[in-house]
């Protein structure tokens, strides 16, 4: 199961070192910022779950990114219920702020690939002892890039996707920092921002190895 979904993860965010995220954007702007990142190249989607039209915005989300060959993310999965909730809306992966070891294992219950959120070594530490690879690092810009410096020392196995505060204007030091991903929202719909990550993805997408 553990080598299934790091490699699962490995072969999602293989295309592009960004992801998209789509919080608390009702239904029709979170199909229309969806379709932006896929068409600047950005191949993850992710749409946080905290309100009924959380869920149906990640329904239609889902079922515009199965039209696309794209995959979709269920985000703030802070509990195990959450899990079935979020499969059954047609999502691919899970995403937590936290780590809750609880929610972990419903995830791999499951059977569906789960990023949950770190921001200490223990947390680093606990994340590797239940089997996972792939970790969110939240809030990214509070931790700063200096953080992935440091903690790729003892975790050298550990990849991360950086969340919070992230923009056209940041994510290169994130990812230069090594950063495997970088999760962004609102800049979607700036199209000075467009413009620079589109620069960011023609340099990087594909270089992640």
């Amino acid at each position: 199961m553990t080598e299934n979904t790091a490699d699962w993860f490995d072969t999602a965010f293989a295309g592009a070192p960004l992801m998209a995220i789509l919080r608390g954007m009702g239904v029709e702007r979170s199909v229309r910022l969806s379709q932006t990142a896929w068409d600047l190249g950005i191949d993850s989607v992710e749409v946080p779950l905290q309100t009924d039209e959380d869920e149906r915005a990640l329904r239609a989300v889902v079922a515009a990114a199965a039209e696309r060959g794209k995959i979709v993310g269920a985000g703030t999965i802070i509990a195990p219920e959450q899990v079935a909730a979020a499969a059954d809306a047609g999502a691919a992966y899970l995403v937590s702020p936290g780590l809750d070891p609880v929610v972990v294992r419903a995830a791999q219950d499951t059977g569906i690939p789960i990023l949950p959120g770190v921001a200490t070594p223990s947390e680093v530490q606990l994340a590797v002892s239940l089997g996972l690879t792939w970790l969110k690092a939240f809030p990214a810009t509070w931790l700063g890039s200096g953080w992935f410096s440091h903690i790729r020392g003892p975790f050298p196995q550990v990849r991360f996707v950086a969340t919070g505060g992230l923009n056209a204007s940041n994510v290169e030091e994130y990812l230069a920092a090594g950063v495997r991903v970088a999760a962004v929202g609102s800049a979607l719909e700036d199209a000075a921002q467009l413009e620079r990550l589109a620069a960011v993805l023609h340099a990087r997408s594909g270089s992640a190895q």
